[in-house]
């Protein structure tokens, strides 16, 4: 238990030491016999409680009330967690106004079963069998510091003070420490949110404390040099830091850690209310204690009962070559290798560390070849994924001289990341090497079942997957497209200016969506694909295909909206982005925004000389995430939130109606879903540290209400061994449902 946070039961240290983990909670025995309990024989119910507090336990379920030294305790979680399956499995649920709980459909099994809350410290855990009746206690923290260590990431991270406005440009190394590329403080911020918290849950235990495994240092300045160090990931988040700047960014979590050390408290987050109790949130272990996933498929995106009951496949990144498997059904875990084609591409993350991890010393626990970054299903139940398939030099095909329609348009002559397909049916993977990069991917709904790309640079990549089902030839199949805006007006594609150059009225003009190309890509039901482009101030992209993609492809760009001055007038920052059955975009903002784009509000012309970005102010709305502010923004809109991705529930799976926004909530430890103006926060309170990268809705069955329907997730930082649980953590897979009310069965 050394290298696991136990539950967070004991105080915890305030300096920068780790603190020892120490189980100091026992009695782990049932507590039936006093209870007020009336079985009836023909449906197996138990009733618990007083008469204004009955819990209707069924012979698969464990309910009871939850009672504190104030009486009833209202919006607190009981989390039900057992070892005796094929994988570990937890279902978690909250209290109702009046304390009462209800854990519905339990497998068969012995379950630890206890009470965590804000405000309080984990009650004893207790055992129990599906069919029990039990109530529990809930334990008061005895100080505000022990409450707080069971806040969600972003309130410990509403601690962090940000540089001044007057701080920017920097002034470089020799300055006051930040980069002088950066013009406004927004695009630090930008920064910040992309290559920090893009990986991380910033204001876990596990960054906001230190390990001892690093070392003693007589500063935290010198602490969050050597942190950044460390293991494989090491050179790259110290580029990160530099393009910020070295000092000044160092400097800046270093005086966030000390203040933490010295006794400094975020402010008490709210209990779960209304929606937010019905929430039934089921979890399983799957994948390796080293590896790390992007995200998970459980459907067909545009028939989510595609693959009814049927398993889930992750997405590990550059840590390791297989697809993680789970089966919900049986609860079991499994694997399917993935493999590249000669010659072999270079493994994927760094073979080297500038410092040992304080989890793993010098071990390499990543040694990815196909680096997979995202899985999407189509309608037979394939598994179709973003990975590499070759070397990165592209084939003569992809380059100048090439006959290939799109090599004519746009030559390509490197790809670093390509496409696999996975036959469940026949258990075959087949590696699809494209001259396009690829990151995200999604399909079209079209005859040719399109499936669109993300990542490619200067391009954005497509498969007509149809076409290569049938033929097997990849060549054929493939295609990509520049982004070409129509400044000069005339409804179709021609010769264009580049990117560097001034707009010519009598041309078109070539964007590129920065070193990535598009981060998100998202194709709508008329036809368009719609993208993201990160960066300062960032924005979106809408790309009209036409009858020939690589010749007739044309783009609009909507950047988000600057003041005179350059700086941002609300929203700021793009990363996922999800398109409605309306044509509304909504994507997720490192300014602490949902932000919303509608096309059909612009009230200028969409296209010609002067639609190069800034054209459409109009079509934004910008919504505030429900987490405090950063120090040193309280008097700007926004919050410390940094969700990666917005994904739209097209097809109401989870309840609240189509065309639901869902933000991953990376700070807040949980979904950030927009309903009816409001936001309804679905916290993952066990283990802490939850962070999703995406999430997949399925319904398994049309005609069972809430218990046929599901949004799915998976756990997603970089370290899982920073959440609560500690080294050995595995990734989750992680079920969310609303029932109607907290005691619905």
């Amino acid at each position: 238990m050394s290298d696991r946070f136990p539950g967070l039961l004991s105080v915890f240290s305030a300096t920068i030491q780790w603190s020892l983990c120490v189980l100091i909670l026992v009695g782990l025995t049932a507590c039936e016999a006093d209870q007020d309990v009336e079985v009836g024989e023909a449906d197996q119910v138990v009733e618990v409680g007083e008469a204004d507090q009955v819990v209707e336990v069924g012979e698969d379920d464990v309910g009871g009330v939850v009672t504190g030294p104030d009486g009833p305790e209202a919006g607190v979680w009981v989390i039900a967690e057992t070892h005796d399956l094929p994988t570990r499995f937890a279902r978690i649920v909250v209290t109702d106004e009046e304390g009462r709980y209800l854990v519905p459909d339990l497998p068969d099994a012995t379950y630890e079963i206890w009470v965590r809350g804000y405000g309080l410290v984990d009650s004893p855990k207790q055992e129990a069998t599906p069919g029990t009746s039990l109530d529990l206690e809930a334990v008061e923290a005895p100080d505000p510091q022990v409450a707080a260590q069971y806040y969600p990431a972003g309130y410990w991270l509403s601690l962090l003070e940000v540089p001044s406005r007057d701080a920017f440009p920097g002034t470089g190394q020799d300055g006051n420490g930040f980069s002088a590329n950066i013009q406004h403080r927004a695009g630090f911020l930008s920064f910040l949110n992309f290559s920090c918290l893009g990986c991380h849950g910033m204001g876990t235990r596990g960054t906001r404390e230190f390990h001892p495994e690093m070392g003693e240092f007589e500063t935290h300045r010198e602490a969050w040099e050597r942190r950044i160090k460390s293991g494989q990931a090491g050179a790259s988040m110290m580029g990160s830091t530099n393009m910020m700047g070295w000092d000044g960014t160092l400097q800046m979590f270093a005086n966030w850690t000390q203040a933490i050390a010295d006794g400094a408290l975020p402010p008490e987050p709210p209990r779960p209310q209304g929606l937010e109790r019905n929430v039934v949130i089921t979890q399983w272990d799957w994948a390796g204690p080293q590896d790390y996933l992007h995200d998970l498929v459980s459907t067909d995106r545009r028939d989510p009962t595609v693959n009814s009951d049927g398993k889930l496949y992750g997405a590990l990144e550059a840590s390791a070559d297989y697809l993680p498997v789970l089966d919900p059904k049986v609860h079991e875990a499994s694997r399917i290798p993935l493999h590249t084609l000669e010659p072999h591409p270079p493994i994927a993350p760094a073979q080297s560390m500038p410092a040992p991890s304080p989890y793993w010393g010098e071990e390499l626990i990543w040694d990815s070849r196909t680096n997979v970054h995202n899985p999407m299903i189509d309608a037979e139940g394939r598994v179709w994924i973003t990975a590499t398939a070759r070397a990165f030099e592209t084939p003569d095909y992809c380059r100048e001289g090439s006959d290939h329609p799109s090599a004519q348009a746009f030559p390509l002559e490197r790809s670093t990341r390509h496409l696999g397909v996975y036959e469940p049916e026949s258990g075959e993977y087949t590696p699809i090497p494209t001259c396009f990069s690829t990151h995200h991917l999604m399909f079209a709904e079209d005859e040719q079942d399109t499936l669109w790309t993300s990542g490619g640079g200067p391009v954005i990549g497509y498969l007509d997957t149809k076409e290569y089902l049938e033929t097997g030839d990849e060549e054929a199949a493939q295609g990509w497209t520049p982004f070409i805006l129509d400044t000069n007006g005339n409804g179709k594609r021609d010769d264009y200016v580049e990117p560097d150059q001034a707009v010519d009225p009598e041309l078109d003009k070539r964007i590129t969506p920065g070193f990535y190309g598009l981060y998100a890509v998202a194709p709508a039901a008329d036809g368009s694909v719609w993208g993201s482009m990160p960066g300062y101030p960032g924005g979106l992209v809408r790309i009209e295909p036409g009858e020939d993609p690589a010749r007739t492809a044309l783009t609009e760009y909507y950047a988000l909206p600057l003041d005179d001055e350059g700086g941002p007038i609300e929203g700021y920052s793009p990363r996922g982005m999800d398109i409605d059955r309306n044509g509304v975009a909504w994507v997720a903002l490192g300014s602490g925004h949902l932000g919303r784009f509608d096309r059909s509000a612009c009230q200028g012309p969409l296209n010609g000389p002067d639609a190069t970005g800034q054209h459409c102010p109009e079509g934004w709305t910008f919504y505030e995430e429900p987490l405090p502010q950063l120090k040193g923004l309280e008097d700007e809109s926004g919050s410390a939130e940094a969700s990666y991705y917005t994904w739209v529930d097209q097809h109401d799976v989870l309840g609240l109606g189509p065309n639901t926004p869902i933000n991953t909530g990376n700070e807040s430890e949980g979904l950030l879903v927009w309903n009816d103006g409001e936001w309804v926060v679905l916290r993952v309170p066990y283990p802490t540290g939850f962070y999703t990268k995406w999430m997949d809705g399925r319904i398994d069955d049309p005609g069972a209400g809430w218990k046929g329907r599901a949004v799915w997730a998976t756990l997603s930082t970089r370290a899982p061994f920073h959440t609560e649980t500690g080294k050995g953590t595995t990734s989750q897979v992680y079920k969310f449902q609303l029932r109607p009310d907290p005691l619905a069965n």
